[in-house]
């Protein structure tokens, strides 16, 4: 490991203990902060609730930390909705949002249109398929936003377990992102969690950013943002335990292809020859042998916010 990543883990890695909610909403009030948090959701009828009424209750209703709660549904076909509304969360949903740009389906497509329906200066992403959901994770991650000017961007560290395997989670991150980053970003090595949909950054920093509309939408941005503020811009908090669902072999085959593009296209800012991925499942027609199943890999990126026009006449007004 790099010498100033060892530095960087040392100053630049905390944990949730080390900042109490009193101290983070004084830091907001003295330095005029809001707070805005999404929850991106496709059929999280199950979990989205819960991790509503969490963050309203204890960061909205007891104490002042986050202004905004917002889940952007992107098609649930359950309740989802409706669920979060009880809940206490604003929802909107995709389609809604600059209608004049076609939605693409994609994680990132939804937590790009997440900044033109939030006014947070902090915005702060959570998935919504977590389980024994934790209000620490926002306060965690928000808070060194808050307290530490020249930090812009912060990425939740967890332990991820595997059904009753403790640290067995993330396979994507340990088989791919781990060794692209290591390889081509090494600065970037010291990110316990790159991967993880939880995590804080500064409006002005989100807004100059391109984001890749599918699973790649993490690492991109991770690694753009290396290149735009700067390692020791960059900080990570310890939050304890992350359950949620988890894909089959099959999902995360092609999350993997999509992060090896993303990875890819920042290497070279080129497009890759040909953008798709042949799995096989087993013949279920009572055939012999394998069925050949053919993928797109997200390729499509939108541009930084900032250059959309709808979102520069509302930063204005």
């Amino acid at each position: 490991m790099l010498e100033e990543v060892e530095r960087w883990l040392e100053l630049r890695s905390w944990t949730t203990a080390d900042r109490s909610l009193d101290q983070l909403v004084a830091a907001k009030t003295g330095r005029g902060h809001t707070v805005s948090v999404v929850l991106p959701a496709l059929d999280e009828e199950s979990t989205v609730g819960d991790i509503v009424a969490a963050i309203r209750h204890e960061l909205m209703e007891a104490v002042p930390l986050v202004d905004e709660l917002v889940v952007v549904d992107s098609g649930s076909k359950d309740r989802t909705a409706q669920v979060a509304t009880a809940a206490g969360a604003r929802v909107v949903h995709r389609d809604a949002v600059l209608p004049r740009i076609p939605a693409l389906r994609g994680k990132g497509e939804v937590l790009w249109r997440s900044l033109l329906v939030t006014s947070g200066d902090i915005v702060c992403f959570i998935d919504s398929d977590l389980k024994d959901f934790s209000a620490s994770f926002v306060s965690g991650i928000v808070g060194p936003l808050l307290t530490e000017p020249d930090v812009h961007f912060v990425k939740a560290m967890y332990d991820r377990p595997l059904g009753e395997a403790t640290g067995q989670g993330g396979r994507v991150t340990e088989l791919v992102a781990r060794p692209l980053l290591n390889l081509h970003w090494p600065q970037l090595a010291g990110f316990v969690q790159p991967l993880g949909g939880e995590y804080a950054v500064r409006r002005s920093l989100l807004e100059r950013l391109p984001f890749p509309v599918g699973y790649g939408v993490e690492l991109g941005l991770l690694v753009d943002s290396l290149h735009t503020v700067g390692l020791d811009a960059l900080a990570q908090v310890d939050v304890g335990v992350r359950k949620h669902r988890h894909q089959d072999g099959q999902a995360l085959g092609r999350m993997a292809a999509t992060i090896y593009r993303t990875a890819q296209q920042r290497l070279s800012r080129g497009a890759l020859v040909r953008p798709v991925l042949t799995q096989f499942e087993r013949d279920e027609d009572g055939g012999f042998g394998f069925v050949p199943r053919t993928y797109a890999v997200d390729t499509e990126e939108r541009p930084p916010m900032c250059e959309i026009d709808e979102y520069a006449s509302r930063r204005a007004a």
